[in-house]
């Protein structure tokens, strides 16, 4: 699909990677862009840089009721963009409770494939669009010291996928964006080198114009996707030994 003309929905609009995408549609000339955020007045600084194309819309990924809303006024979306995430820290075992886990799976999965599911529609009427899922390393490598988060990315990485094969039919593109180190507030406590969130943008774009399934959109995604072609156990033993580090580096 061609971005420009189009008129897309970015989750988690409000900063990181979300605003980034948002910056970079209206660069690439797209017609309309609604910001959504779990609070519209976060995203509220996007519509008032760009009023005559963006506009910040309410969205909370792990409210079905906000989804239906959402999709029900803005039947002319062409390009959803899962962005939102949720990341808690926590560990499968050593955590006092699964509330974390949880509230990861609603956002990182549940939400996205309700988008996905609600936004089907207007996606075939708008000549089939596309989708693009925002994934994460954690999603093809394993990370003990994310414990709820990875699973959550692995799960959403099989749900596109999937969604991509049922929406094959209704001509709708979806592409996956496996992202690795980036300047967000989510990779906060990761010291040394990050991408900033505009090459994820950029690369996204690029995965979902050129029609391509799944995208390793930095160094580290690269790099970590190289490891594991060569060594993958060897790359799971140093995985696990994360979870006793006192610091998490890029290594740049």
């Amino acid at each position: 699909m061609q971005v420009r003309n189009s008129v897309a929905l970015v989750t988690g609009a409000n900063r990181g990677i979300g605003e980034a995408f948002v910056r970079e549609l209206v660069a690439a000339g797209a017609a309309h862009v609604y910001a959504g955020a779990r609070d519209a007045a976060s995203a509220a600084h996007l519509e008032a840089e760009f009023p005559a194309k963006v506009t910040a819309i309410q969205l909370d990924v792990s409210k079905p009721d906000q989804i239906a809303a959402v999709a029900a006024a803005r039947p002319d979306v062409s390009l959803l963009v899962n962005n939102a995430g949720a990341f808690t820290h926590g560990l499968l075992i050593g955590s006092d409770s699964l509330d974390g886990a949880r509230e990861e799976m609603e956002v990182n999965y549940f939400g996205p494939v309700g988008l996905c599911r609600a936004f089907a529609p207007a996606l075939a009427s708008n000549g089939g669009g596309g989708i693009i899922n925002v994934l994460s390393v954690g999603g093809i490598l394993a990370a003990p010291n994310m414990g709820g988060y990875s699973p959550s990315k692995f799960a959403m990485r099989a749900a596109t996928q999937c969604i991509r094969a049922e929406l094959a039919d209704q001509g709708t593109v979806v592409s996956a964006l496996i992202v690795g180190s980036v300047d967000t507030r989510m990779a906060e406590h990761v010291k040394g080198a990050k991408e900033p969130p505009s090459v994820i943008a950029k690369a996204g774009i690029k995965a979902i114009e050129r029609g391509q399934d799944e995208v390793d959109t930095d160094r580290m995604a690269i790099e970590t996707r190289a490891a594991q072609a060569r060594d993958p156990k060897g790359l799971e033993r140093q995985m696990a030994k994360m979870l006793k580090a006192v610091e998490i580096s890029t290594g740049r």
